[in-house]
């Protein structure tokens, strides 16, 4: 098939490469001609494990190419995806549809024959009736069907989630675009993957509704967290006791600074905005994004404390700075809210992280970049370990004590066991573990 990306970032890379893979033509376009020429060179501009050497196959196989010139691509597609950035619309906090609404206008000015446009957004429900009304409006002749197919990618692990998915979701309001959908996804739907085709709008709102159960379960584990370090239980002990039920499942159930990213912070603010407009609000994912934005802070005030209450004048080394491991993206990452405390404590702060340095740069001031660790941690009053990326898995923990002015070592993804970081002379602190119990009981002996 012919099959036009609109949108070269994130989820029009991973997605346009990885249909190339499948054997159609894609095409992925973008405004931005810096971004384009880099590709045209070989080069990526985002980090994605396998994604740079899956488009160089692709591009040499002469499935995948790049352009800015969105009208010429339109005119021979079979299908048109719109994978434009959707960001939280400042001040409301409502989806910006700006770019997908533009996108709608350009492409509706360039259809040639029946074409399915799809929405790969996050767009908040309702959004497909607008483009498509858009498009009615923008050329009255055209034939074409609007689609919603929501992506459910991981960063870090996007190429394998879009090449294994768990089900794929396609809404549709005109029968015309199933089969079409039907064959862009055909490799996949021979594996049986689960394709599940439903109306336009509970599409769309599915995609709302998974990340948001997925943000509430990551935010309720955070504050069992917080009651275990009160009573003196393990929250990882308690997460296992838990996931080990089929009906709740292990997975986002890892305690620590809080979720961050692309798509977590603005689809749950969105979601919030969109329940609110329609009358029915959404009181548990209020709170998820109330809690949520509160607790990175804490991880401060942890830090601080850990330095006998002040960090004024201390140097503190923060290691992993992107949202999650395996990626560049600095978005909404909690370590922006850490640092930004500490600093506002007074800290000076020296960081490193194995690929998000130079995207860090341009969103944070007054912080010193190093090369590895151990430079950070270089006469540091207490390192901060935020992203569990694997080379901070193994640290030589006595090494990096040694190079260090103070002895404080907090752990905000409990990466560490409690009795190795402190053999090796740190005072540790975690994250829902390691608390002394109380000293009376909380219930009582039946007499």
């Amino acid at each position: 098939m012919r099959i036009v990306m609109t949108g070269s970032g994130y989820v029009g890379l991973v997605s346009g490469a990885c249909l190339a893979d499948f054997g159609h033509e894609i095409i992925c376009v973008d405004k931005d001609e810096r971004k384009i020429a880099m590709l045209r060179e070989g080069g990526v501009p985002i980090y994605e494990p396998g994604l740079k050497e899956l488009i160089a196959r692709n591009v040499d196989a002469g499935r995948l190419t790049f352009t800015t010139d969105l009208a010429g691509s339109v005119a021979q597609a079979d299908v048109v995806f719109i994978a434009v950035g959707t960001p939280a619309r400042r001040g409301d906090g409502h989806a910006d549809l700006t770019y997908v609404y533009d996108a709608s206008r350009e492409i509706a000015a360039s259809l040639n024959g029946f074409t399915v446009i799809v929405t790969k957004s996050t767009v908040p429900v309702g959004t497909g009736d607008e483009v498509e009304r858009i498009i009615r409006e923008t050329n009255p002749q055209a034939e074409f069907a609007v689609a919603s197919n929501p992506e459910f990618l991981r960063e870090g692990a996007a190429i394998q989630d879009f090449k294994r998915p768990d089900r794929i979701v396609v809404g549709i309001e005109d029968e015309r675009a199933r089969p079409v959908m039907e064959e862009v996804y055909r490799p996949l739907y021979l594996n049986q993957s689960p394709m599940l085709f439903t109306g336009r709008r509970t599409s769309e709102l599915i995609k709302y509704a998974a990340n948001a159960f997925l943000a509430m379960k990551i935010t309720y584990i955070n504050e069992i967290a917080e009651l275990c370090e009160q009573v003196g239980a393990d929250v990882q002990q308690v997460a296992r006791g838990i996931g080990l039920d089929n009906r709740i499942g292990s997975k986002f159930l890892h305690a620590g600074p809080g979720y961050g990213g692309s798509c977590f912070p603005k689809d749950t603010l969105a979601l919030v905005k969109t329940a609110e407009d329609a009358g029915a609000p959404v009181r548990l994912i209020e709170t998820t994004v109330a809690i949520n934005e509160s607790r990175k802070r804490a991880m401060a005030r942890k830090v601080i404390a850990l330095c006998n209450g002040s960090v004024r004048g201390k140097t503190v080394a923060v290691l992993g700075l992107t949202f999650k491991p395996n990626t560049d993206d600095m978005r909404d990452a909690p370590s922006l809210s850490i640092i930004q405390a500490l600093q506002d404590a007074g800290a000076q702060i020296r960081a490193y992280d194995p690929e998000g340095m130079e995207a860090a740069s341009a969103m944070m001031k007054d912080v010193e970049f190093a090369a590895n660790p151990y430079i950070a941690a270089e006469g540091a009053a207490a390192v901060v370990l935020v992203t569990e990326w694997d080379a901070l898995r193994a640290l030589d923990l006595k090494r990096l004590r040694g190079v260090m002015a103070g002895d404080g070592l907090i752990d905000l993804r409990n990466i560490y066991r409690p009795d190795d970081a402190e053999a090796a002379g740190f005072v540790y602190a975690s994250v829902g573990r390691g608390a002394p119990p109380l000293a009376e009981p909380l219930v009582e002996a039946a007499e």
